[in-house]
């Protein structure tokens, strides 16, 4: 029981009372020369303890006199910014001032730290800070402390709210949901998509409808327009229901940083990202996640609870990062693979000879489906090449950047040259291109 009091009465004194001591233990000390002081340094020091008395009655009067809640949604979205509300009521009619100290996950390692907040009596004051995770996983939020300050501003009550909380770190949804609403609004085409010369037209039969001025003439229907007395053509649309795997490799060359994150997680995201345009363009979306050996596989389908399983099976994903086994993939894929599908494969090649060791393996899976492979660019090295050169030891630096990345440029070249598609981008506009480039395979008819 005293436990617990002595817990509710956690208070501080201000630097305010620091202050007056320290002047107070002064005027005992040149009492010793100047006698007079001492009456003055006594009375001092009584009132000072008078008034840390009433400010100590006044601030911890009544049980509750301000309370504070957190506001989150139960998820947040992995490498995005994510709204944390903190909501302030007041319950006294008088004004009181407050500092807060909310308990953050310790992925972030810190608290947000809030201070001086004036409350109006009976006011509810809220304010908002925004936290962006950066790995996915369970965040618990600890308490939220307040820090009360009495009306003579001498005595600090603490207050403490077990708000706790735990937050689910999904792959990020915003910017599914972002890409999802361009794509609805015809967008895309302005964030980088291009309109492509297709190879040829599509085969898909729609419907028969009259011949309006514009219509293509080559597709007049001439057994209709016989029927009906009148120009009728065949109309045809976009095919439909073609599948698009993505591969995503959990190998140790996917552990590289950048910013905070993995290049693991930004393929995850712009997995998912892709995904949910690929099942609004009414294809099927499919995914293949492997390392060592292979791991989880979900068949590309467009039911309705199709995107919330990819979203699950991308945010169950863990690694060790060792080496990946890509003959394991190849032999998977034939067994399990039996439609021409697009295969989307998120890997890095940081040398030309780590993708020499795997040409066999990809070479394979390019004879069997269109294979558009995707790896990195090193933006750390992009910025060595543009920096100035005035030292030997810079000369020396900026030469092996430039051999990095004219490897990389030569990758390129070397899977073209084997009919594998390739895309090189830096992993902050990894989902807008590679969106891009589905587009543009989807366009030119390649799958």
């Amino acid at each position: 029981m005293f436990r617990r009091f002595f817990y509710w009465l956690r208070f501080y004194f201000t630097r305010l009372f620091y202050t007056i001591g320290a002047i107070i233990i002064g005027l005992f000390i040149l009492a010793f020369f100047l006698e007079p002081l001492q009456q003055i340094a006594l009375a001092a020091l009584l009132c000072l303890m008078i008034a840390a008395t009433l400010d100590f009655i006044i601030a911890f009067a009544g049980s509750k006199p301000v309370s504070a809640k957190r506001l989150s949604a139960g998820r947040f979205s992995n490498g995005d910014e994510n709204k944390v509300t903190i909501q302030l009521t007041n319950h006294r009619s008088y004004k009181i001032k407050v500092d807060v100290i909310d308990e953050m996950p310790m992925q972030f390692q810190q608290s947000k730290i809030q201070n001086n907040i004036t409350l109006n009596g009976d006011e509810i004051f809220s304010f908002t800070y925004t936290l962006k995770p950066q790995e996915r996983g369970e965040y618990f939020f600890g308490a939220i402390n307040l820090f009360m300050r009495g009306p003579l501003n001498i005595v600090i009550r603490q207050i403490i709210f077990n708000d706790e909380k735990k937050v689910i770190v999904y792959p990020s949804y915003m910017q599914m949901k972002k890409y999802q609403l361009m794509a609805a609004t015809n967008q895309l085409q302005a964030n980088g998509s291009r309109r492509l010369r297709k190879l040829g037209s599509s085969l898909e039969f729609e419907q028969i409808k009259e011949y309006v001025q514009g219509d293509d003439y080559r597709r007049l229907n001439w057994k209709a327009t016989a029927r009906k007395s009148s120009l009728m053509v065949n109309n045809f649309v976009d095919e439909r229901s073609q599948q698009v795997v993505c591969l995503i490799d959990k190998g140790r060359s996917m552990k590289m940083p950048f910013e905070g994150m993995t290049l693991l997680d930004y393929a995850i995201n712009a997995t998912l990202v892709l995904s949910n345009i690929v099942l609004m363009k009414q294809d099927k979306s499919g995914l293949l996640t492997f390392g060592k050996k292979i791991d989880q596989f979900v068949a590309p389908d467009r039911k309705p609870g199709q995107i919330n399983l990819l979203l699950q099976t991308l945010y169950m994903q863990q690694t060790n990062f060792m080496d990946s086994d890509f003959e394991a993939l190849y032999i998977y894929i034939r067994h399990h693979l039996n439609q021409r599908s697009l295969l989307i494969l998120f890997t890095n090649f940081e040398s030309l000879y780590s993708m020499e060791r795997q040409l066999p393996y990809l070479k394979k899976l390019s004879t069997h489906h269109p294979l558009l492979i995707i790896f990195f660019e090193n933006t750390e090295l992009v910025s060595l090449q543009e920096q100035k050169v005035q030292t030997t030891e810079q000369v020396y630096h900026q030469t092996i950047t430039n051999k990095f990345a004219q490897e990389k440029k030569q990758i390129i070249k070397e899977l073209q040259k084997h009919g594998i598609m390739s895309l090189l981008t830096p992993p902050q506009k990894l989902t807008a291109n590679t969106i891009n480039k589905y587009l543009e395979l989807k366009e030119r008819q390649v799958i």
